[in-house]
């Protein structure tokens, strides 16, 4: 990993996962060589990162799923144009709902796939800001992948199945993670689709640096278009770079342990970087000082004025919006980690819910989805809807669900 901005963020010159892609070189080559691999909701910064990777192993078949059709043709023209030739012989991009029936008609018509990831979801803590954002958020990120095993079975594939989590999976305190916390149960419970014959994983991991949609990214386009940049006030988070979270993923995938969720060795003490100091140092690497401001109207009248003095407007902004939390874990109350090869990875035994709650919960929001679509007067619902929703598969999260009526979208 070469020194870039990425480093400002992770501390990192070099991949903390290189060494375990060489340690697990032989196995990687083996299951991907001459393999099928279907990629769900890929073109975006992290499954891009993975193809790209992937692709370094030679696989036979190579298809990428995405409904956003300029970051698929995007990641085209980045693997075409790499030093190294692309060395798959059917790679393609489809721009298909991964919910949808031509998806479904791709999963009969291409069978039998060796590997399949899916990284598609809806990731972001502000998308619990309406009922409506919460119901596309539901949908996509553990309704369809349910949808996804079901029609995976119908195939009878019983290679690896990998999708990707997020560490606010872990005592969520917003309705994103949690989201994705029940994106974990329909993976492994095995109710979403019992007898699938395929080997299940996940991983949770850290911020992506200067990722698409990121904080980071923000930092740059912010500072390019003249405006100050923000961060919250008080907030940790860990962070890796684009290259690790295609390395992380690969290995999670294709080298994890079965039914098991992988996160990385991450040391709160000396990983969990403060967002303010982030961004003073990105300011600085940029060759301004950072100029503390707590007004947004004052931050952003002020760019012009402090930018001729050599200084840029940082606004640190309260914690106070929905489902944010000050810091990030990537294990949850009562789960324990264990050492499984890796040099720079754990993994996490799947922790179940109690039996049927799974099945229940995936019957009940697919029929309140089918009567949304087919009555003359839908129903109509609240936050406090999806919160009970989810706490009957996890109680806990009536506690630890951060309420606000303050969204990020009131934010700069």
């Amino acid at each position: 990993m070469p020194h870039t901005l990425a480093s400002l963020a992770t501390g990192r010159s070099v991949s903390l996962f290189a060494e375990d892609v060489v340690r697990f070189s032989d196995a990687l080559n083996e299951a991907i060589k001459g393999s099928r691999v279907l990629a769900i909701g890929a073109a975006g910064s992290i499954g891009s990162s993975t193809i790209g990777v992937i692709a370094d192993f030679a696989p036979a078949t190579l298809h990428v799923v995405d409904q956003n059709e300029n970051e698929l043709a995007e990641l085209v023209r980045t693997l075409r144009s790499r030093e190294e030739s692309l060395a798959v012989e059917d790679f393609r991009t489809l721009p298909l709902d991964y919910g949808s029936p031509a998806m479904r008609l791709l999963l009969h018509t291409e069978a039998p796939y060796d590997i399949v990831l899916n990284f598609a979801a809806i990731k972001h803590v502000r998308s619990e800001k309406d009922v409506f954002s919460m119901l596309q958020m539901f949908d996509t990120n553990f309704v369809k992948q349910a949808k996804l095993m079901r029609w995976l079975k119908e195939t009878a594939f019983s290679g690896r199945f990998f999708s990707v989590s997020t560490d606010k999976a872990a005592n969520p305190s917003s309705m994103m993670g949690a989201s994705k916390r029940l994106m974990e149960h329909v993976l492994f419970s095995g109710e979403a689709s019992e007898g699938l014959n395929a080997k299940i994983t996940s991983a949770r991991f850290a911020n992506v640096a200067f990722s698409n949609g990121s904080l980071l990214q923000s930092f740059q386009r912010r500072l390019q278009q003249g405006q100050p940049l923000a961060a919250p006030s008080q907030t940790r988070r860990y962070f890796v770079s684009l290259e690790e979270s295609g390395q992380l993923c690969l290995l999670a995938s294709v080298c994890g342990p079965d039914h098991h969720i992988v996160v990385p060795k991450l040391n709160p003490d000396e990983h969990l970087i403060l967002l303010e100091n982030l961004a003073a140092r990105y300011i600085e690497s940029m060759g301004f000082i950072p100029e503390i401001v707590t007004d947004e109207e004052e931050a952003r009248a002020s760019v012009s004025r402090l930018s001729a003095q050599g200084r840029w407007p940082l606004l640190l902004t309260t914690l106070d919006t929905a489902g944010e939390k000050p810091y990030e874990e990537f294990v949850a109350e009562g789960e324990a980690t264990l050492e499984v090869g890796f040099k720079n990875l754990l993994a996490l035994d799947y922790k179940p819910t109690d039996s049927g709650c799974v099945a229940d919960l995936i019957e009940e929001v697919e029929m309140l989805f089918a009567e949304m679509a087919s009555a003359s007067c839908p129903p109509s619902l609240d936050k406090d809807y999806f919160k009970n929703l989810i706490a009957r598969v996890e109680p806990s999260f009536l506690q630890t669900h951060k309420s606000s009526d303050k969204s990020l979208d009131l934010r700069v």
